[in-house]
């Protein structure tokens, strides 16, 4: 970003404090006021932590989506939550989250949620650092992703995980409007499920999709993107290469692209550079995966060898993918020592923070 070259950002999750993670498993003991004081105190909680370390874009952690229900998908009519897991012990994979079975046509009259966590933000900043310059971003799954936890019902016009997905795209795209209209200037539109699932699917498609959902909003706020291999309990569930989306992601109608890089130890980090030539990219150098607390000088080591690639001016620097899969010790730990690190690598340069 010219404004800010090697700017500072994450992706949209941060751990919950060990309070929100039992309240959120005893949902029925609290009242709506309860709840609605356990979100915004929690925000504050996450925006503490981001500001502490030294963050140039923030968010709000994700630290309101407390159960399904309060996700996504409970904005969503016209399913069936599944409230159990349909496997529910042995080793953490994918097939433990719940899918939720399609039962009438797919609506969001209250919208998905997004604006009121975003608003949440505004306030909670506001609050406690009015006139802090900080970038504050929403994030919003894309489709293809969200369509991922649907169970088709051809009965219905939704034949398959491409039909869902079509018919989740006007929700998410009405949802990003809103949130333009609400003065959010960075919104990421999450698709892991297209980088996951490249190496199978039509990746000409996976570009469509993606255009088609930001088209309304492309312009008029900096459009984000996450791309990664998966981080379901620290799991990947794809292949853990960026080959399978390139060349096709470049036409991906963003202003920044982020890769999962430190947990596959910088393989193909050479791709950065046509990245680079279409828009800002921002590399994952913190391993979310690992408790291996990165050093700052670790960080400004992996900051050079990405300015071998791309100019200083195009390049982000973040975590591999949210942090809610990592303890928030060493959440915290890491994004400090990220921001030392990068400053260490504007120091080199003769750049100052935020220039």
């Amino acid at each position: 970003m010219e404004s800010c070259p090697l700017r500072t950002s994450v992706i949209g999750s941060y751990p919950f404090p060990s309070w929100l993670e039992m309240a959120s498993q005893n949902l029925a003991a609290f009242g709506p006021d309860d709840l609605a004081e356990l979100q915004r105190d929690a925000v504050v909680v996450a925006v503490h932590d981001q500001l502490e370390a030294g963050l140039d874009v923030i968010t709000d952690g994700e630290q309101t989506r407390l159960d399904f229900n309060l996700s996504f998908y409970g904005y969503i009519e016209g399913i069936e939550l599944e409230s159990a897991s349909p496997r529910r012990f042995g080793p953490p994979a994918h097939d433990q989250r719940g899918r939720h079975v399609i039962t009438g046509e797919l609506r969001a009259p209250r919208g998905l949620g997004a604006v009121e966590e975003f608003q949440r933000l505004q306030k909670a900043v506001a609050a406690s650092h009015p006139g802090i310059g900080v970038t504050l971003k929403a994030s919003v799954p894309g489709p293809y992703t969200l369509s991922g936890r649907l169970v088709p019902n051809a009965d219905l016009g939704y034949a398959d995980r491409w039909a869902v997905a079509e018919a989740l795209l006007p929700l998410a795209r009405l949802e990003l409007e809103r949130l333009v209209a609400a003065g959010c200037q960075e919104i990421s539109v999450d698709e892991p499920s297209m980088s996951c699932y490249a190496y199978r699917e039509d990746t000409q498609r996976f570009v469509d999709l993606f255009n088609r959902t930001v088209e309304s909003v492309r312009g008029r706020t900096r459009v984000c993107t996450h791309l990664c291999v998966g981080n379901y309990k620290a799991r990947a569930v794809g292949p853990r290469q960026l080959a399978p989306m390139f060349p096709a992601f470049l036409d991906f109608h963003c202003d920044e692209m982020h890769v999962e890089m430190a947990s596959r130890e910088f393989a193909e980090l050479e791709l950065i550079q046509p990245i680079a030539r279409r828009c800002d990219v921002a590399v994952g150098v913190v391993d979310v995966k690992s408790y291996y607390v990165e050093t700052p000088e670790d960080i400004a080591a992996r900051v050079r060898r990405c300015l071998e690639f791309a100019p200083a001016d195009r390049l982000v620097f973040a975590p591999d993918c949210g942090l809610s899969q990592t303890a928030r010790w060493a959440a915290r730990r890491k994004l400090v020592n990220l921001v030392a690190g990068v400053a260490l690598a504007r120091k080199e340069l003769g750049l100052r923070a935020g220039a």
